[in-house]
């Protein structure tokens, strides 16, 4: 036998019944975009991909807005594009337009005048053209080297009217070109990390380098060092821990908290010890150039809260605690 919820007896408000209604015209205008998905697609991308200047794109009113967001995108995964408001563009800006470039122009219905007279004169200069519209007759589809349908069955408005669910789709539709381009010029997360050195996209992608302890606030000592002295460098750091050295700086161990405390509990007479007596040998390490959610996922997965950050030659150039990586809002 069925239970029926409390919320499933009771009936939602107008307000969200609409509002249910949008969202699932919207949900089935980007789901209906994957049936329409073929080799025109990949012809944009492959356009994309050689654009031996920078992707323009361009679109008025709604799409116009549409159109920022997708260039933004293309731009911050590794290609050149802007935005080129059309009426502008035909008042002096077209001049940044050149021959190498390749135009995206989206009109829903394919006959907006300021995007129409717009491509026609990209037409002239050479460069390639592809067009996003709902309708494939139209003169933007026509005219275009490759032309993506982004048609939707309806609008979400309750007038059928507003640009809605066709701007949902546009912007869908954009993002599935950008982040296949991206995916075929191998771009990286590396590569994602020097476009985004802000906000927390920006943490997330910070380096190791940039939040591990050096210096004089890096711990360390060598083995020869007294265990009064280890304790000492360990409370004055205090990260829970000291790199122990060698000779020649090389990395050879540590001393943890932990390490202190089962020595304590098996020997009682724990004066006239060194470093290299209670020291752990064989410790994780990580490289400066590790991205810093990669050195969340280490230090998580082996469940320590300290690491070394070791140089080619093994020897420690800073230490990294779990709090610093706190502190950059990863989580």
């Amino acid at each position: 036998m069925t239970v029926m919820t409390e919320s499933a007896r009771t009936p939602r408000s107008p307000a969200l019944e609409l509002a249910a209604r949008v969202l699932r015209t919207e949900a089935a205008a980007v789901e209906g975009l994957v049936a329409r998905l073929d080799g025109r697609f990949e012809q944009a991308v492959a356009l994309l991909a050689g654009c031996r200047g920078r992707v323009v794109v361009t679109g008025i009113g709604k799409s116009g807005l549409i159109c920022r967001k997708i260039a933004a995108t293309l731009a911050s995964t590794g290609t050149p594009a802007f935005f080129l408001h059309p009426a502008e563009a035909l008042h002096g800006d077209l001049g940044v337009v050149t021959a190498d470039d390749v135009v995206v122009a989206l009109s829903y219905g394919g006959e907006t005048p300021e995007v129409v007279r717009l491509v026609e004169i990209v037409k002239r200069l050479g460069a390639r053209l592809i067009g996003m519209t709902g309708a494939p007759r139209s003169t933007l589809a026509q005219v275009a080297d490759v032309h993506l349908d982004c048609a939707v069955d309806e609008e979400a408005c309750p007038l059928n009217l507003a640009p809605t669910a066709s701007t949902t789709a546009a912007l869908a539709l954009g993002d599935a070109l950008a982040m296949v381009l991206a995916t075929e010029k191998g771009f990286r997360a590396d590569d994602f990390a020097h476009r985004h050195p802000g906000g927390s996209l920006g943490k997330r992608l910070m380096r190791v380098e940039q939040l591990m302890h050096t210096g004089d606030s890096m711990p360390r000592v060598d083995e020869e060092t007294p265990l009064r002295d280890v304790i000492y460098e360990m409370s004055r750091k205090g990260l829970g821990m000291t790199c122990v050295t060698d000779r020649d700086g090389t990395l050879v161990g540590l001393v943890t908290d932990g390490d202190l405390r089962r020595l304590m509990m098996r020997d009682e007479d724990i004066s006239g010890r060194t470093a290299r007596e209670i020291m752990s040998r064989g410790p994780v390490t990580i490289s400066g150039d590790l991205l810093a959610v990669a050195a969340l996922q280490v230090m998580e997965t082996r469940r320590i809260t300290s690491v070394p950050v070791i140089d080619a030659a093994n020897q420690p150039r800073g230490v990294l605690h779990i709090h610093d990586l706190w502190q950059t809002e990863l989580f």
